[in-house]
Formats: C-alpha cells, structure tokens, sequence
C-alpha cells in the first residue's frame, strides 16, 4: 500500500510488543499501541513505514516507537492490491481488508474503505472509512 493522492505527514507511535510489522501495510490503533490491520481491525490510523521482524533485538519490547504515514484529510487516496475482481463499477462501493496489505472485493460486512479508482482487476486507489479519528465503520 502507498499513498497516492492528499497530503500526509509522517509520525511515530508506540507499537504493540512482539508483534511482526510490513513496511507499507495499513495499521491500526488498539489500547494506545499500533497493531498491523487485518479483516476485522477499525480505527485505522495509516500506512506503517518499517518492518519489524521476530529477530529484531526490540521486538518484544512495549512502547518502541514506530513510524506510520497518516492522512492529514479524510480524501487521501492509498493504492492497495485487492483479492477477488475489482471491475470499474467498484468505485463507490466500499469493502473489508482481507490483510494489512489486501482490500477483500468480496467483503461488506465491515465497510472499512472506500473504492475511488479502478486500475485493475487486481488494483485500485482507496480511502480509509474507518480511522481513528472517523468511525463510520462496524468495527466490533
């Protein structure tokens, strides 16, 4: 995932101990620590920029500080790969993560962003719904 239209800014936040990160995967905010996003996470907060690894010397420490892009407006577009097909009657409609990396085409039940662009079948430009500080999400 990467940012590709709308202004962001660049800033650390605590991450959750002994938890495995993706550079350039959407991540969210549980108890005051960033978590990588999966199907069922809700206030999203943006894009994780490092990769933390099992190896890591600090990788079961609590409260290491992590760098995420966020949005700095509701209509920053991100680009994500998206499982199923995403047809050029997507954009509009909204859908569920199936990863931190993947849009799931095939899921509604969470409605965490939005389609704003076709590219391909595989690929398309998105904006977050559920982010911590909009809720317009089912988030439990």
């Amino acid at each position: 995932m990467k940012w590709v239209k709308g202004k962001t800014r660049i800033r650390e936040y605590p991450r959750t101990a002994s938890t495995v990160f993706t550079a350039d995967s959407l991540c969210n905010f549980v108890s005051g620590a960033v978590l990588p996003a999966d199907s069922t996470s809700g206030d999203h907060i943006g894009i994780c920029l490092e990769d933390v690894a099992s190896s890591d010397a600090d990788y079961a420490t609590a409260a290491v500080l992590i760098k995420v892009e966020v949005p700095a407006d509701k209509q920053c577009e991100f680009e994500a790969t998206v499982t199923g097909t995403l047809v050029t009657t997507s954009v509009g409609v909204t859908y569920d993560l199936s990863t931190a990396l993947v849009v799931n085409q095939g899921a509604t039940s969470k409605n965490v962003v939005t389609c704003t662009k076709f590219i391909t079948s595989t690929l398309g430009h998105f904006v977050l719904n559920a982010s911590y500080d909009v809720a317009n999400v089912a988030t439990t």
